[in-house]
Order: C-alpha cells, then structure tokens, then sequence
C-alpha cells in the first residue's frame, strides 16, 4: 500500500492550547494514528480538521475508493440545468498536498476492533488509534420489490451522485413528448428528507422547458414528507397540472415495479412509464455494519461527541449514524465532524475539548430563484442532540426572498466543500 507523503502545518487554530489530559499513543511508534474511512461530508472534513489542528501532531490517513467525489447535495440541480457535472466533483489533492494527509484510494472491507486495524480490499490493513467512520448510505434489498441495484442503470436511484446523476438526467430528455417520469420515494429515515422533491421540482423544470405535456408521478410510503407546504405551493405555482402525488391513503405504501418491463405497480393497478427513478429504503454504509457498529439499520453513537455507543475509539458520522434530531445531510455530517475531530484531538494530544453544539440547514431549489430552506441548531442531552431552535421559510414569501436564499445556498456550496476539501 503506497500512502502519500506527510507535510506538516505550521500554524495552530485558536482555542486548542494544551491541557494536562492524558495522551494515547500508537503502541508502534510515537504519533497518534487516525483513520478516516470515508471521503464525504463528515469524513473528508473530519479529516481536514483532525490534521489542521493538530499541527502534524497526529498522522491522519484518509481511506476513500473514488478519485473524484461528486457531492449528492446540489446534484439535483445538476439534473435541472442549473450546474454543470464539474461544479459537483471535487478531488483529494489539497487535502493530501496542504494538510499532509494519507489519501489511499480503497475500498474498507472490514476493521478489527481488537487489533484496530481497518482491512483494505487491496490487501493489507492500516493500524488506528481512533477510527472515524463516515461512510453515507446503502439501500436495503427488497425494499421496493421487483428492484435491486442490478436494476440501477434501468431504473436509477441517482442518491449517490457521479454517474446515477447522469444516467437520469439523460434519461429525462429522451424521455418521448407527453411522456411519464415516476420516482419511487423512500420511507423514513433516509438521505436529504427535502431531496427526493426538490428533485422532482427540478424534472419538472427541465420538463416545462423541453417537453410541457409530459407528467410526473410521485408514488410516496410518507403520509407527509419535509417542506410539503412549500414544495406544493411551488408545483402549483410553476409546474400547474404537472406533479401528481400518490400517498400512502391510495396505495403509495404498496408499491411493485418491473425494470424489463418498465411498469410500475401501485396497489395492483399498473402504470407504464417513461423514466423510473427509484429511491429505497436505506441503511448505514454497509462498513459499518461490518465493524459491528449498527442497531438495526443505523449506528448509534453519543452525542456529545459522535462516539460510537459500540466502541469508544470508534465515531460514526453523518447519514450512516442513529443521533437525535439531526437529518441526514451533508451540512449535519460537516457539523458532527467539527465536534468529532475537536474530542479526537483532545483524545489523542491532551488539547482542549469545546462542548458540543451542531447546526444544519437544508436548502431546496423550487424553480428559477425560488429558493427555501428548513434548518436548526441543536446540543447534547444524555439521550440524543437534540434540537434547541428551528427556522423554515414561509409560504407566499416575495420573489426577491426567494431569489436571496438561492443565493445563500450558492454561498453556502461554496463555503462548505471549501472546509471539507480545502
């Protein structure tokens, strides 16, 4: 296994001076070793901050199977026409060039809690001290009967961006005049509660403009599902007769669909259809599960500081954690990997730990500057984080309202792929 150079930083955070707390040390040689299996939100920030604020104190080794990350928050607006594929992918470079961290390319197959060691599918394993693990979602089989991921390049899910974002994207301008576009939506939890409808808004976008008589249906197991309100009021308002919604009252909890066939089955009752984007049920990444970390779909962890409730020098971050309050998304991931990294450090070097706060705000982008957003602030209890206050636009909001939260969401892009790549 090849890791990249280490580098070391030569200017120190404010609040970090050094307290009398005991340091842990790898038993091999003198510096502290974390290991970060995962790129994303919560890893790739994780990582940055664990080696920028430590100063080279603590050897940082990124484990991440794919070169180019393309970020699933803002790839629906990939799929509407308003950013290009390129807009969305980021590289590791700067993260291994400026901040000295290992980038290994791999995939983690598994991790000995014992040894604390993480096996990689290359061969070989890389030691650790403390172990973050951030590794988003999968979906589970069997979840929409007649799909599976065989099924994906038929009937894509899109919920990982890269390549799923252009297969459906293509998929919806080829789609025939007067045509049916149909999404699946998966139950609760899962990635980006606001995700699956600010998707259809942007279909309906690219719809209006290349193909006005054709129809989206939205089969959905939710009795409601985030922003509802306002994501109504923006399919009215913009995309009038277009979406229609079919919710569990009429068979939207009962749902069957054959890819060959391209038919999608809604209480017994058949539709065919045009493109099926089908969204399932999901679970923490599946090396999670592996490191024996998980309750049920997710992974538990404490609160106060994203540890695993499994295994202390274990913190899971972001989608793949079960935590209180917070949604699954990549702003909530950027947070909890702040609070992690600043506990790891204090761990692992004696430096001070801050008590824990978190933030997280969605945004979702309705049409041409008609922006909205759903966020929070939330803090430690002994059961969960929990949510202390909360904000969401407002229905019947003014145009340049609207316009300006676009515009936030542009800023904050911008500022948070920044902070996890460098």
């Amino acid at each position: 296994m090849k890791l990249n150079r280490r580098t070391f930083l030569g200017t120190a955070a404010a609040g970090t001076a050094a307290l009398s707390a005991p340091v842990v040390r790898a038993a091999s040689h003198g510096m502290p070793r974390v290991v970060v299996i995962g790129g994303g939100a919560g890893g790739a920030t994780a990582a940055r901050y664990i080696a920028k604020d430590s100063e080279g104190a603590i050897d940082v080794t990124l484990i991440e199977p794919t070169r180019t990350y393309y970020t699933c928050f803002f790839s629906n607006l990939y799929i509407g026409g308003f950013r290009d594929l390129q807009s969305i992918a980021h590289s590791y470079g700067t993260l291994a060039s400026e901040y000295g961290i290992n980038v290994v390319h791999d995939w983690a197959t598994g991790v000995d809690r014992d040894a604390k060691t993480v096996a990689l599918a290359g061969g070989g394993s890389v030691p650790y001290d403390k172990l973050v693990i951030s590794p988003g979602i999968d979906f589970i089989d069997g979840s929409v009967p007649g799909w599976s991921l065989l099924s994906q390049n038929k009937m894509p899910h899109a919920y990982k961006a890269g390549s799923q974002s252009e297969l459906l994207k293509a998929q919806i301008e080829a789609m025939p005049e007067g045509g049916t576009y149909c999404m699946v939506a998966p139950p609760n939890p899962y990635r980006c509660p606001p995700g699956p409808y600010e998707r259809i808004s942007m279909v309906a976008h690219v719809l209006k403009e290349r193909n006005p008589t054709a129809k989206i249906l939205i089969v959905d197991p939710k009795e409601k599902f985030s922003k509802q309100g306002l994501f109504e009021e923006g399919w009215q308002n913009h995309y009038t007769g277009m979406v229609e919604r079919i919710g569990p009252d009429f068979g939207g909890d009962k749902v069957e669909v054959n890819p060959d066939e391209m038919t999608v089955s809604i209480d017994g009752s058949v539709e065919k259809v045009d493109v099926c984007n089908v969204i399932p049920a999901q679970k923490a990444g599946l090396i999670a599960e592996a490191a024996g970390l998980t309750d049920g779909n997710w992974a538990p962890v404490n609160p106060t500081d994203m540890s695993s409730k499994m295994d202390a020098d274990i913190h899971v971050l972001g989608d793949a954690s079960a935590q209180g309050d917070m949604p699954k998304s990549g702003f909530s991931a950027n947070s909890q990997a702040k609070v992690a990294a600043n506990a790891i450090r204090g761990a692992l070097t004696g430096s001070r730990v801050f008590p824990a706060k978190f933030s997280n705000t969605c945004w979702s982008l309705i049409a041409t500057d008609d922006g909205v957003k759903v966020g929070a602030n939330y803090e430690p209890t002994e059961e969960k984080i929990a949510s202390t206050d909360s904000f969401i636009s407002q229905t019947g909001e003014d145009a340049a309202l609207r316009k300006a939260t676009f515009e936030e969401s542009i800023g904050w892009y911008s500022g948070i792929t920044a902070d996890m790549f460098g």
